[in-house]
C-alpha cells in the first residue's frame, strides 16, 4: 500500500512539474507573439561570403539565419559589420573602408534575395512594421571604428548605408579611443581629441555610440561628451565576472545617469569567471601558432577549417555558461540601476552561445528563465527590446542633422 501511495505521489509531482513547464512555455510563446524582441549584436555577416551559407535556409553551421530567428521568436537582429584591428596607416584604413562597404553589400544581397522573409530596419518603427508583416528585421551596426580612420565623413557614409551604431573600437586601440584589451595598454588615456569629434558626429546623426570593448577611461569620456544615451551592445557585469570587457557597478550607475542601456552578452567568458585551464591554454597557443605560420592570406576553405578547429577545441575543453548565468547578469543590472537599462546582445557567430541557448532558435529559453524568476510581462518586454528601442528613438530624436538613408 505504501509503495502504491509513493508511486501516486511521484506521478502527481511529475504531472505538476510538467504542467508548470507547459505553462511557462505557453506564456513565453504568447509574449514573443506580442512583443518586439531584439538582439543587438551578432557577427553573422562574417559567414555571408562562405560557400554554402544561406541566410534563407536553416544552416547546420553558424548561429543565425532567418528560419531560426522565426523558430526562436526573435523579431530583430543587429548584424555587425566587423573589421578586425590592423595597421593604422592611410593605406590600411582605405583598404578596410572598402572591405566595410563590401560587407554592407553582402547584407543587402541577402535581404534582396529573401524579401518575403526579412527587411532592413533603420528605426524602431521599421522593426514593428516588419513584424506586423511577418518578416524579421535586420538592423546594421559597425563593430570597430578602425575603418573610419581619420576621415570623419565616413561616419555619415556608414549611417547612410544603414548603420545605426558604431562600436568605437575592438580588441586594440585605434585613432578614436583606447580598447579595454590592448596588450600595450592605453594610448590616449580614453577618447582621443579626434574620438570626441567622432562621438559628437554620431550624436548629430542620431547614431548610437556603442561602448562595448572600450577602456574604462574611454567609457567615462564618452559619458562626458555624448549628448545622447549610449549603448553597450554586447557586454556584461564585472561584479559577476571579472573581465575588462564588462561594466562595473560604478559604470552601470553612469550609464543610468546617461539614460543608456547594457545588452547582456551570451558569451561564457563574460558571464562566469573562467576556471584555470592550462591544457586549453596550451592547445589554443598551439593552434594560433599553426595558423599564424600559414600566413595572412588564407583561402576560404582554410578560414572555415580554422574556425572549425577553434570551435571544436572550445567545445571539448570549455564548460559553457548557462541561461541561468545570463539571467543572473540581467538581475544584477536590475538590482543596481533598475529594469529600464538592460537587454540582450548575444554575440552569436562571434563567440556567443551558452548552454540552453547555443543559437538564435533557442532564444525563448531566456524568456522562460525570466518567467520562472518572476519578471513581469512588462519587465520582459523591456528586456527583450523595449529599453533598447527607447534609447534608439531618443538618440534619433536628438539628431540635429540626418542624411537621407538608402533603403532596400
Amino acid at each position: 500500500m505504501r509503495l502504491i501511495l509513493a508511486c501516486l505521489a511521484t506521478m502527481i509531482l511529475a504531472t505538476g512539474c510538467a504542467s508548470d513547464e507547459e505553462r511557462v512555455s505557453r506564456k513565453a510563446d504568447k509574449l514573443h507573439q506580442a512583443m518586439l524582441t531584439v538582439d543587438t549584436h551578432c557577427d553573422t555577416p562574417m559567414r555571408l561570403s562562405r560557400v554554402g551559407f544561406d541566410l534563407g535556409k536553416r544552416n547546420e553551421r553558424g548561429c543565425v539565419d532567418f528560419p531560426r530567428m522565426k523558430e526562436g521568436g526573435l523579431d530583430a537582429e543587429f548584424f555587425a559589420v566587423f573589421i578586425g584591428q590592423g595597421p593604422r596607416t592611410p593605406e590600411a584604413c582605405e583598404t578596410e573602408h572598402a572591405n566595410t562597404l563590401e560587407i554592407f553589400d553582402s547584407i543587402y544581397k541577402s535581404l534582396e534575395r529573401y524579401p518575403e522573409m526579412a527587411g532592413l530596419a533603420l528605426t524602431p518603427e521599421d522593426a514593428m512594421k516588419l513584424k506586423a508583416e511577418g518578416r524579421v528585421a535586420i538592423f546594421i551596426g559597425v563593430e570597430n571604428g578602425y575603418p573610419v580612420g581619420t576621415d570623419l565623413s565616413r561616419v555619415s557614409q556608414y549611417y547612410e548605408r544603414g548603420a545605426r551604431y558604431i562600436t568605437l573600437c575592438h580588441s586594440a586601440n585605434n585613432d578614436i579611443c583606447d580598447s579595454s584589451t590592448d596588450h600595450n595598454g592605453p594610448e590616449h588615456g580614453g577618447l582621443s581629441a579626434y574620438g570626441e569629434e567622432v562621438v559628437k558626429e554620431m550624436n548629430r546623426l542620431g547614431m548610437l555610440v556603442d561602448v562595448s570593448h572600450i577602456s574604462d577611461d574611454s567609457f567615462y569620456d564618452v559619458m562626458r561628451v555624448s549628448g545622447a544615451p549610449v549603448i553597450a551592445s554586447h557586454s556584461s557585469c564585472r561584479a559577476l565576472c571579472e573581465s575588462p570587457r564588462n561594466l562595473d557597478d560604478e559604470m552601470l550607475q553612469a550609464l543610468k545617469k546617461n539614460g543608456g542601456v547594457i545588452q547582456i552578452c551570451l558569451l561564457s567568458d563574460y558571464l562566469r569567471q573562467p576556471e584555470p585551464n592550462p591544457e586549453l591554454d596550451a592547445k589554443m597557443k598551439e593552434l594560433r601558432e599553426k595558423w599564424k605560420a600559414m600566413g595572412p592570406d588564407l583561402t576560404e576553405a582554410q578560414q572555415e577549417q580554422r574556425w572549425t578547429e577553434y570551435s571544436q577545441l572550445r567545445e571539448k575543453y570549455v564548460k559553457l555558461a548557462t541561461v541561468a548565468d545570463a539571467v543572473n547578469h540581467v538581475q544584477h543590472v536590475v538590482d543596481i540601476i533598475g529594469i529600464d537599462h538592460v537587454g540582450i546582445g548575444s554575440d552569436f557567430d562571434g563567440g556567443g552561445g551558452i548552454e540552453g541557448c547555443t543559437d538564435v532558435s533557442m532564444m525563448k529559453n531566456i524568456t522562460k528563465e525570466l518567467i520562472r524568476r518572476g519578471f513581469s510581462n512588462d519587465d520582459i518586454k523591456k528586456i527583450w527590446g523595449g529599453n533598447f528601442m527607447r534609447v534608439m528613438s531618443q538618440a534619433q530624436a536628438l539628431a540635429t542633422s540626418s542624411p537621407s538613408p538608402s533603403r532596400i
